[in-house]
């Protein structure tokens, strides 16, 4: 009895979402061994727009550890980040390297201190209120600046790149068909559908009758100070109490190999607005990041020099359940969605988007199991489930 013929790949495939995901995705699909595939990317603005412009950029190899399946997800995505800063010169092109990373305590108020053998000599002595803690080594932690890194991975893919919102999913016969797109006659016709919008998956009807993605708002600053030669590769991660009996924050500091400082945290839970280019940070919160960068170093301190790059804000996708969502979405074959990826988007990009390849075009992820990241996990209480 001779075998059944193997099935054949989707060929026409288009990728919703010019970030991250979308990006990795696109460059996996077109490097795929056995079936390269150079797909059709529809963006709303421009690529790596949004979050993953904005982000921090910083890699952990171990830091999800707690949880099995993320912890799988980002171990294989670290080492995918370590494969393609050597294939696309990450280093020149989007600012890879290892990095050094501590837990540091800010005071509540000003107070002497003499610097401590943690502490880079361009962070004050007196910004720790306690002995700072090593929470990742060059061997564990690194960074990449996310939007040159996503545009580097979207390059690379040799991708169409569309600019258009994309209205709908085509559903025909239970199968996508391909996406309309608004002011567009016509459809941009697929074999197989990526969506990849972020906290923006949820517009569309097919997502939200399965599950609901929602966005929490994340505001940051970028710094030059004054001599940013001196700026070493330490990232930080802040505990600080404004003043007594106030929430305590928990903002993050990563320098850049440019030399420029970003400054994050000031969160707060917020659906995004239509079109990402609108997006403002608010004053409170922009202001917070400057009186917290200014009490890291002196070097940070727009009073004392350091120049504001940009003041900002984006949207991190989150789930009901803390969990990414990757995978054919029940009901409509050829429609796959990966969001809701929250603060470890940029991290979790290339096995993301590895995995949606492999699925894609080999019926199977091999990279990582995407079980426990499926959105069939939501159909209990979701309308299409019931």
């Amino acid at each position: 009895m001779s075998a059944a013929p193997a099935a054949v790949p989707p060929r026409r495939v288009v990728i919703c979402g010019g970030g991250v995901v979308g990006a990795c995705t696109a460059y996996f699909l077109s490097t795929h061994a056995a079936s390269p595939t150079v797909p059709t990317l529809v963006e709303r603005c421009a690529p790596a727009c949004a979050a993953s412009g904005k982000a921090g950029g910083f890699l952990a190899l171990d830091w999800c550890d707690s949880t099995p399946a993320l912890s799988k997800l980002a171990r294989a995505s670290y080492a995918l980040h370590c494969r393609l800063a050597a294939d696309l010169g990450g280093a020149d092109a989007y600012g890879f390297r290892p990095v050094h990373t501590l837990s540091v305590l800010l005071p509540t108020h000003p107070r002497p201190a003499s610097p401590h053998p943690l502490l880079p000599p361009w962070v004050d002595p007196s910004a720790s209120a306690a002995p700072p803690r090593e929470l990742g080594t060059p061997d564990t932690t690194a960074q990449v600046h996310p939007g040159l890194f996503t545009k580097a991975v979207l390059a690379a893919s040799g991708a169409e790149v569309a600019i258009g919102e994309v209205e709908r999913v085509v559903v025909r016969d239970g199968r996508a068909a391909g996406v309309a797109v608004k002011g567009r006659d016509g459809v941009v016709d697929a074999d197989a559908v990526v969506l990849a919008l972020g906290p923006w998956s949820g517009r569309l009807e097919v997502v939200s009758e399965v599950f609901d993605v929602s966005g929490l708002k994340a505001h940051s600053i970028v710094l030059r100070p004054r001599e940013p030669e001196n700026i070493t590769p330490h990232c930080l991660f802040l505990s600080y109490q404004p003043e007594p009996g106030a929430k305590m924050l928990d903002p993050e500091v990563y320098p850049r190999p440019t030399g420029e400082v970003y400054i994050c945290g000031m969160t707060k839970d917020e659906n995004p607005p239509d079109d990402p280019a609108t997006i403002t940070g608010e004053p409170d919160s922009i202001a917070m990041l400057h009186k917290i960068a200014g009490k890291v170093s002196s070097q940070l301190k727009k009073e004392e020099g350091a120049e504001v790059v940009t003041e900002q804000a984006c949207y991190l996708p989150c789930t009901t359940d803390g969990m990414p969502v990757i995978g054919e979405m029940p009901g409509v074959k050829g429609c796959y969605v990966a969001t809701g990826h929250s603060c470890w988007g940029i991290l979790n990009g290339p096995a993301t988007g590895a995995a949606l390849a492999e699925l894609i075009l080999d019926g199977k992820a091999k990279i990582v199991d995407l079980a426990p990241f499926s959105p069939a996990r939501f159909l209990k209480r979701s309308r299409r489930g019931a």
